[in-house]
């Protein structure tokens, strides 16, 4: 009887609870021995799906209103919320944590807390009672010497507790991180010598009511400004494996770089077709290469080629194990952390241009409607014959005469290609896509690895190019499993939450625009009466939007289209961007929202995203007939898990940017910046800087010329005597103050225009 049976089982009992002994009783035929229901049991509730509430009884933790479980989201100050696994019926949003009961975790870990209370408008506060999984292993800090002890004060300011360091565990075996090529070895020969320095701890004693962790240093990165030291702050800051164990790298040497003919066997020849790759400059792994082309009936023919990977990495094998546990390959600003090794991503895997690659091709034809007619999937084998950049396929295109010379046997095959891009890009946008073309920030860097400055990334039809054809393709392989009734991983997009819907339209009306969803539906509750300080009794009205809200993408398609080119259209598109959920892999098909599609998935990259190459295992089994090649189980866990390991990247590389502008900020303090509030609180309002790309925050209590207050209804902050106001989208010129060198955040002021004379701006 398996983990998920008897886990049924409890939750079709009264309450969804059961104890021990009646579970014997009712469960004895199915299970070969006590032992293994305690064993079962014991895993179920490693895992949080049972809670043993005390000893011998269970409930089940998603049907149960009075436990819950979830990841502690600890706060600076102390406290923390718990963000559950599973909706808790009448609970909004997470679960509040007082500061004497966060003591016993550390943030992200994994706990059981006990809803002390639900209120009416949804708010809950509990306390933990068991840790079921350790976040942090290792913290990364600086390491500190006082009177009564040496310890590490962990660079993550959410984990508050100070590391102790015992007496003889100061000194690691190895006193340098062998990524840093280049670095002068550090001469570490005493405890003394460490202090101010970055270290690594392993913990050996977590904290539990109050008392601190313990652990021993592992690893000495160096000076807090020492060159690259930011980046391997973050790399173990966010738990990213970045060596290579010994046997996966014993693997990816044994491989040849050249094909043998047997490999070639029952794969379609495409070498004798002007196969081309597009990507950055600083690319090293070629995953996709494609190929467009008239068909004599005036279709479009269209093949994407990806990487193999499938071929040389075999479920179960180190490189395998190991990819999975990277789930993606993480890209700083000057170094990437791979998924899979380089004998492998920038080797026989990568699309090289002029020598043979294996791949796995879609084949589609497609109408002047940009609909799918026709479509093949297969084994294959390419020779591409050009590294292209985007940069020079768009200037190609924009009639650069030198590299239309270059390139003369190619210009046919990439005017068509934009001519196919932009009939894909239409037919998306009628079946109501969101297309957001934000500028995104190009961060540049000395040769110190400092930023000297940001640009505007550009994006252009060579950009555009790849998406559509990428996209195609991944939505073709995504409907060919599905249709084939084959159990797979979805990249899906939910619909967006009613409440951040609701926030954005009250916004979006103050600029006189809106999504066009007519009343939004909510619910109103009343708190209890409360005294204000000169004693009057007041009632705060709580407004929650309903789940019963109607909105398609087509709401935000229009709203974009009515914003093109107005000065709102930066700080509209971002709040709409904010209002929509985060896209994750899932085994159950919900669509995907922002891009209207039904079924969507990721297949074309597999060196560097794992579900890709999870898909191109489905698919290579499809076309042999293999039907159930995962259990939907086993493709549940790897979805979740390679959601999360996407977001520990997304957070790595993003944090890392932001520590970049900041120190590149400090050497601008007291200079004069004109930006845009992006949102107001209670404790001010946060401004980007034009240009820059950069934002800080506007504390309310240094605005000047009256007291400020925060008014929520409408999101504003107020002067209580003037009446002035500072509104989400308004333009302001602000002094920067300062910049704090620890959390990395910048702190402006207000600058008011001085009459009769003009300040000076630097940009």
């Amino acid at each position: 009887m398996t983990d998920a049976n008897i886990l049924e089982h409890v939750a079709r009992l009264p309450h969804a609870r059961g104890t021990f002994k009646q579970l014997v009783r009712e469960l004895g035929p199915k299970v070969a021995s006590r032992d293994e229901l305690e064993s079962a049991l014991d895993r179920l509730i490693e895992r949080g799906q049972l809670i043993e509430v005390r000893s011998g009884h269970f409930v089940v933790t998603r049907l149960s209103r009075e436990f819950a479980v979830g990841r502690l989201n600890m706060h600076r100050d102390g406290y923390g919320f718990l963000i559950p696994d599973h909706p808790i019926e009448g609970l909004k949003g997470d679960v509040y944590i007082p500061r004497e009961s966060a003591q016993a975790a550390m943030h992200g870990d994994r706990v059981v807390v006990r809803i002390a209370r639900i209120e009416r408008d949804g708010r809950a506060d509990g306390e933990i009672v068991k840790v079921l999984r350790r976040a942090h292993q290792t913290v990364v800090g600086e390491f500190r010497i006082r009177k009564r002890g040496n310890f590490v004060a962990p660079h993550d300011e959410r984990i508050r507790q100070w590391i102790q360091i015992p007496e003889g565990m100061e000194l690691p075996s190895a006193t340098l991180s062998r990524d840093r090529v280049g670095v002068t070895p550090l001469d570490v020969k005493s405890p003394e010598d460490l202090d101010g320095m970055v270290v690594n701890v392993e913990i050996i004693e977590f904290p539990e009511d109050g008392d601190q962790a313990v652990g021993r240093v592992i690893e000495i990165l160096g000076r807090p400004d020492d060159f690259g030291v930011d980046v391997e702050i973050m790399i173990r800051k966010h738990h990213i494996p970045h060596h290579f164990p010994p046997e996966v790298l014993e693997q990816a040497q044994s491989f040849s770089n050249i094909i043998r003919e047997d490999e070639l066997a029952g794969r379609h020849d495409y070498r004798a077709l002007d196969i081309v790759t597009i990507d950055g400059e600083t690319a090293r792994d070629f995953d996709d290469a494609v190929w467009v082309d008239r068909l004599a009936n005036g279709n479009y023919a269209l093949q994407v080629h990806i990487a193999d990977v499938s071929h040389y990495v075999q479920p179960g094998s180190p490189i395998d194990e190991e990819a999975f546990l990277r789930g993606t390959s993480v890209y700083f600003p000057d170094r990437a952390v791979p998924m899979l090794p380089l004998e492998l991503s920038t080797e026989i895997c990568s699309l090289k241009p002029n020598v043979d690659r294996l791949v796995l091709s879609v084949e589609l034809e497609i109408d002047r409607r940009g609909d799918i007619l026709a479509q093949r999937f297969g084994r294959g084998v390419i020779r591409s014959v050009e590294r292209m950049t985007y940069t020079d396929v768009h200037a190609l295109l924009e009639g650069d005469t030198a590299l239309r010379e270059r390139y003369a046997g190619l210009i046919d095959r990439f005017e068509l290609m934009r001519e196919l891009a932009l009939v894909l890009n239409q037919k998306r946008i009628r079946r109501g896509a969101i297309d957001f073309d934000m500028p995104e920030p190009l961060i540049e860097f000395d040769e110190f690895g400092e930023m000297a400055g940001v640009t505007r990334s550009p994006r252009n039809i060579a950009h555009r190019l790849i998406e559509e054809f990428m996209l195609s393709a991944n939505e073709a392989v995504a409907s060919h499993l599905e249709q084939a009734d084959i159990a797979s991983i979805f990249r899906i997009h939910e619909k967006p939450d009613p409440k951040r819907v609701l926030e954005f339209e009250e916004i979006a009306t103050h600029f006189g625009y809106s999504l066009g969803i007519g009343a939004v539906p909510v619910k109103r509750f009343r708190t209890q009466p409360m005294r204000r300080r000169d004693g009057k009794m007041v009632r705060k009205e709580i407004v929650i939007a309903d789940d019963s809200l109607s909105i398609s993408s087509r709401n935000y398609q229009k709203l974009i289209a009515q914003i093109e080119g107005k000065p709102e259209e930066r700080i509209l598109t971002y709040l709409m961007l904010r209002s929509l959920k985060q896209a994750r892999y899932s085994a159950e098909n919900r669509g995907h929202f922002a891009l209207a599609a039904s079924s969507y998935t990721h297949f074309t990259s597999p060196i560097r995203r794992y579900p890709d190459l999870i898909v191109h295992r489905l698919l290579d089994a499809s076309l042999g007939g293999i039907r159930d090649l995962i259990a939907p189980e086993r493709l549940q866990l790897i979805a979740h898990d390679c959601s999360e390991t996407e977001r520990r990247a997304a957070d790595a590389e993003r944090e890392l940017v932001e520590w970049k502008k900041a120190r590149f900020m400090e050497g601008r303090v007291g200079e004069e910046f004109r930006g845009l509030i992006t949102s107001t609180t209670r404790f001010g309002f946060f401004v980007e800087l034009e240009n820059l790309f950069v934002e800080g925050l506007v504390p309310i209590d240094t605005l000047p010329g009256d007291r400020y207050m925060f008014q929520d209804n409408v999101r504003k902050i107020v002067g209580q005597r003037t009446r002035r106001e500072f509104s989400i989208g308004d333009t302001v010129n602000v002094l920067l103050d300062r910049v704090d060198p620890v959390e990395h955040k910048l702190q402006f002021s207000l600058i008011e225009p001085v009459k009769g004379r003009k300040k000076k701006q630097r940009l």
